[in-house]
């Protein structure tokens, strides 16, 4: 069916959406939705005497970096899987295992960044890089996910919409590719040498997602469109 026709949908600032496309974005969203949600339990408040709240709290911060860098992480994922799929007009069955895949490795951060946050929190040497391996594992498989989904869209150009560059989901699977070359770094870092070296390169990770997203990109365009 065309672009006309009562099957297909818009999303601001996009191209038409095949109505099995939509319902794909649709789920997608509720899922990501979930995991963010899922994340903000591993937050507990500590069980402590009178007077000792604030003390307790403060060392607790492991568990708050787990959970701004995990959280910048699934938001720039949502905002990658919307800029992405923005730019879908026809989806298969590859394409929807592809996305399946997405999702199930970034379902898995919520249980990395638990881990992490105990290790690094109530651990000794030992399992703070056994928690920085987890997590960083989880950051690989997200990666490769991602790698995959990018490498699919790259290769059926058929599936997008007709104004979308050919380079840019070339240039999106480059992006993956740091991605996985960054999380394969801190693993080893933390293993070898030092775990707290690992947690910075988890944190810079997001941050380059954030400053080179095509979702924040997306964003900006449409507040500020030209003409």
């Amino acid at each position: 069916m065309g672009a006309g026709t009562s099957s297909d949908e818009t999303l601001p600032g996009g191209p038409p959406l095949r109505r099995e496309t939509s319902r794909l974005l649709s789920f997608s969203d509720g899922v990501f939705a979930i995991i963010i949600t899922l994340l903000v339990l591993d937050l507990q408040p500590p069980r402590v005497g009178r007077g000792q709240m604030l003390h307790a709290l403060v060392e607790q911060w492991p568990a708050y970096l787990a959970y701004v860098t995990s959280y910048v992480y699934v938001a720039v994922n949502w905002l990658n899987h919307r800029a992405a799929f923005n730019r879908v007009v026809n989806s298969g069955k590859a394409l929807q295992w592809y996305n399946l895949a997405v999702l199930f490795s970034t379902a898995l951060l919520p249980f990395a960044t638990s881990v992490v946050s105990q290790a690094m929190r109530e651990g000794d040497q030992a399992d703070q890089r056994t928690g920085v391996v987890v997590y960083g594992l989880v950051g690989v498989l997200v990666s490769v996910s991602w790698l995959g989904l990018y490498h699919y869209l790259a290769r059926h150009h058929d599936l997008l919409d007709q104004t979308v560059p050919r380079r840019f989901f070339p240039a999106e699977r480059a992006r993956a590719a740091v991605g996985l070359l960054g999380y394969a770094l801190a693993i080893l870092v933390g293993f070898l040498t030092s775990p707290l070296i690992a947690l910075v390169i988890f944190l810079l990770l997001p941050a380059f997602y954030s400053l080179t997203s095509s979702g924040l990109y997306e964003i900006r365009r449409l507040r500020h469109p030209r003409g």
